[in-house]
């Protein structure tokens, strides 16, 4: 018997944040740093998922499937899925924001490196 789902998928959720921020701090290439931004955010998601998840649960709705007596302990906390929705949107969002800055700091300077960049005066 192994480890219950909710445990896997904290620690792959952990694995992940760990490897973003890895590669945000360790790298100097902008594309890699917004690599591992968006690593940090999909980890994040994934544990703010596992939060809400119980084994074996089923939809909080109230019917023949799930009583007012059972409610509290089967049910499956709906909170966390509709939070990560939003923040996925989000996420993307902000990855296509900070391309999209690559891009024009690539066009200005020819480079991605940040060595480079922080020589330049605005």
């Amino acid at each position: 018997m192994g480890l219950p789902i909710s445990q896997i998928l904290l620690a792959t959720g952990f694995a992940l944040v760990l490897t973003g921020f890895w590669g945000i701090l360790k790298h100097r290439n902008i594309l890699r740093i917004i690599i591992g931004f968006s690593l940090v955010d999909t980890g994040l998601h994934i544990v703010m998922v596992a939060t809400g998840y119980i084994t074996g649960g089923t939809a909080p709705i109230v019917d023949e499937a799930l009583s007012i007596a059972d409610g509290a302990a089967r049910s499956v906390d709906p909170i966390p899925s509709a939070l990560v929705v939003t923040a996925i949107v989000i996420g993307f969002s902000v990855t296509a924001v900070m391309l999209s800055f690559a891009i024009v700091l690539f066009q200005a300077t020819k480079t991605l490196s940040i060595d480079r960049l922080t020589e330049q005066k605005w």
